[in-house]
């Protein structure tokens, strides 16, 4: 009886340490799957944010933060009173309306105080306020409310791909076929139907859902994975944005854990491991942006501390992961998502698909698919899309909104899609990227010629500004850009975002703005500096003055 018992006892032994050897393993695998930045660790991520404390540099710190001579201090400070004197006379009622209206609307309080960095931030917004306010626009221009007409370069987020006029098109038209059933919900006004066809003929996909928003189709995409897998985890990859949903946005930005997410690194053979390795993974969400900059946040002015921001893009190499990624997920039971909310039908008419070479197994679409109104969708096989069990009635997975397919907006996307699959707006695909990649290199071109420190890099028609000299002021670049009439979001020159209808004579106009204030940024000595001056002896000085303000803390 002794033997037997010892035996099974062992066994026992045995079974557990095979177990936790395993668990040791797959969690092994899994920390080295992430990216070695915080981005890749979110945990780790926001403990550091949670350190950092707030401290503004007065006005005589705020002109000498890489402790530049007195001379160079002088004109920087006479021509930051030179740009203030110019936003207030030219910006004056569009700069007034935002101050009145930022004292209720907490939106308004949260972009002007992150739209440069924390320390340069309270200065900034007491001498040179941005408006936030549009009159009008027209073709590839707005104008404000004092009558100035900007470029627009912030694409409304993305949602901006044929330029204003269609929009403004798009809308009249669903307001008159929608408008003899009006509001009415619940019930579908006859144009789903043709939606539905046109979106399953675009996508390749069997089903179509619609939602009122990005994050949403997001989070209903996440929820029908769940639901047909039976497994709780999702993966998303360092730095790729999902919308604000808290378990897409694990980390910074999220005020609970978001435990159930997996941050690995991007276009790693590490992260394939990781996934291959584990049973408990639902679905991977990809957002086909960070081809531009993979494992980077979506860039911001309000992180330019110093030049290390890097951007470019390998069309070969990231389709290849794509492909590689989708082997993987299908060989282990998981879905595989492209969020294709910001980027859909910009990259190609097929979209990430296309354009990469890289199939999913669903794809969630938003932004200028609501032809001006908002929206979001999602597109699927019959198998991942169905929300209920034939054989267990009372097992669904539930997901409605008041306001999803709202005629109008099933009517302004439905004018969309009708000039989308136009031969006028297929004309403007034929290379579409030769096109843009031309106008980038161009602009450098011009930059390097003129001597500055800048360059774009673009994903087509989505471009981000980097800098090549070491200077904690490379975020002023957004003001002079605005003196020059180029109409920024308020992540100022970490996103430009340009629509399809930009002809030749609109970019160069643009182009000549762009380096014209880039060289008087430049005369003006915010990129001189010490030749000893460096990126890392920028970040060591800001953490010596990080400490210094817990220590007063």
């Amino acid at each position: 009886m002794r033997n037997k018992t010892t035996w099974a006892t062992a066994a026992v032994t045995g079974v557990v340490s095979l177990l936790t050897l395993g668990a040791v393993r797959r969690r092994l695998i899994l920390s080295r799957a992430k990216h070695r930045s915080l981005s890749g660790h979110v945990r780790m991520a926001k403990r550091v944010a949670g350190l950092i404390p707030f401290y503004a540099y007065d006005e005589r710190r705020f002109f000498r933060a890489d402790d530049p001579t007195e001379d160079v201090a002088a004109t920087r400070e006479a021509s930051f009173r030179r740009l203030s004197a110019l936003y207030a006379e030219r910006f004056a009622k569009s700069v007034a309306l935002t101050a009145a209206a930022r004292e209720g609307l907490s939106d308004l309080q949260f972009t002007g105080a992150y739209r440069v960095p924390f320390q340069f931030s309270r200065y900034v917004r007491e001498h040179l306020p941005v408006g936030a306010f549009m009159e009008s626009s027209d073709g590839v221009t707005l104008t404000d409310l004092d009558g100035n007409v900007l470029y627009d370069l912030a694409g409304s987020y993305g949602a901006n791909l044929l330029g204003h006029d269609v929009y403004k098109a798009c809308i009249a038209e669903a307001v008159e076929e929608a408008g003899r059933l009006g509001p009415v919900l619940g019930s579908y006004h006859p144009i789903v139907a043709d939606n539905v066809a046109r979106l399953r003929a675009l996508s390749g996909m069997d089903e179509v859902s619609f939602h009122m928003s990005g994050t949403e189709a997001v989070m209903q995409a996440v929820r029908l994975a769940r639901y047909h897998t039976g497994r709780p985890r999702i993966v998303r990859f360092a730095g790729a944005y999902h919308g604000w949903w808290g378990e897409v946005q694990p980390g910074i930005g999220n005020p609970v854990p978001a435990d159930r997410t997996l941050t690995l690194a991007d276009m790693s053979d590490k992260a394939l491991a990781a996934l291959a390795s584990r049973r408990d993974v639902a679905c991977v969400l990809v957002n086909p942006l960070q081809a531009l900059h993979p494992n980077k946040g979506a860039p911001a002015d309000s992180a330019l501390v110093d030049s290390s921001r890097a951007a470019g893009v390998d069309r070969a190499a990231y389709g290849a992961w794509l492909r590689r990624l989708a082997d993987t997920c299908r060989a282990n039971g998981i879905v595989l998502i492209f969020d294709e909310v910001f980027t859909g039908f910009r990259l190609a008419p097929g979209g990430a698909a296309e354009y990469f070479g890289a199939k999913p197994d669903m794809v969630t679409y938003g932004k200028t698919l609501g032809g001006g109104l908002p929206v979001g969708v999602i597109c699927g096989p019959h198998a991942l899309m169905k929300r209920y069990r034939d054989d267990r009635p009372g097992d669904i997975c539930f997901a409605r909104g008041t306001f999803n397919s709202h005629p109008y907006v099933m009517g302004a996307m439905n004018a969309f899609l009708s000039r989308f699959e136009s031969a006028e707006v297929r004309a403007l695909y034929d290379g579409l990227d030769e096109r843009w990649n031309g106008r980038a290199a161009t602009l450098n071109a011009r930059l390097a010629e003129a001597g500055v420190p800048v360059a774009v890099a673009n994903l087509s028609t989505i471009w981000t500004v980097t800098f090549a000299a070491p200077s904690p002021y490379n975020w002023m670049l957004q003001y002079y850009l605005r003196a020059e009439g180029l109409h920024l979001s308020w992540v100022g020159t970490g996103r430009l975002i340009f629509s399809l209808n930009y002809d030749d004579a609109d970019f160069a106009e643009v182009a000549e703005r762009f380096v014209r204030a880039a060289h008087a940024m430049q005369d003006d000595q915010w990129w001189t500096h010490d030749p000893a001056l460096t990126d890392k002896t920028i970040r060591r000085r800001l953490l010596r003055e990080m400490f210094a303000a817990r220590r007063k803390g």
